[in-house]
């Protein structure tokens, strides 16, 4: 199945019967089946009650980033971004961009999206020397299908070969999505992160 109906159509089931012996007749001792990444990481991030908008060109990036604004009625409101690039990407949604972590919400780019988790990678090139529990509690983040990597060691070497081996500071993850669960095991590497109302714009560039 392709990757546009994976996502769009997260219970498509096949109409073919399974044979003997295929996946949903094994024992419960054979090894898992191994998902393709992006299925893998679209599985794990809505699991970690993510909000995923899954756009096949720029048009409908910035569609579905007018419909977030509408939903939230966050227009004519403070928004933490730190990219230049975004600030003009989004120059006309009658938005007020600074650099204060009270902000409405936080609009970034991300590293990569780690589909072992379903986790978003950051570094100092999106939040600077920022903690994740000191950004906004709502974010979008925008990202392209050819950033969704297997795990977070794949995510450190991309970006050491982006940057000529110079390893950013600050880089930590986000996986925690819902805000009523308690608990939740998180890693190293989201040490001083909370709970964040994140929706994800992934945009096609496969």
């Amino acid at each position: 199945m392709s990757l546009i109906k994976r996502l769009l159509f997260p219970s498509y089931k096949s109409d073919k019967k399974p044979q003997t012996g295929q996946p949903s007749d094994r024992s419960s001792y054979y090894p898992e089946q191994k998902l393709p990444v992006d299925e893998k990481f679209t599985y794990h991030f809505r699991n970690n009650g993510g909000k995923f908008i899954y756009c096949e060109d720029w048009e409908e990036a910035l569609e579905a980033f007018d419909n977030i604004m509408v939903e939230n009625d966050w227009y004519e409101q403070d928004v933490f971004c730190l990219e230049e690039q975004l600030r003009q990407r989004f120059d006309g949604f009658n938005l007020k961009f600074v650099n204060k972590s009270d902000s409405k919400f936080f609009l970034s780019t991300c590293e990569s999206l780690v589909a072992k988790t379903g986790a978003i990678l950051l570094s100092s090139n999106q939040v600077k020397e920022k903690k994740l529990n000191e950004l906004p509690d709502s974010m979008i983040i925008l990202a392209k299908t050819s950033q969704i990597v297997e795990n977070i060691s794949e995510g450190l070497r991309i970006i050491k070969n982006q940057s000529s081996g110079y390893i950013p500071s600050n880089i930590t993850t986000i996986q925690d999505f819902e805000t009523d669960k308690e608990d939740k095991e998180k890693d190293f590497m989201s040490y001083g992160s909370s709970t964040k109302n994140l929706y994800l714009l992934l945009l096609e560039d496969l």
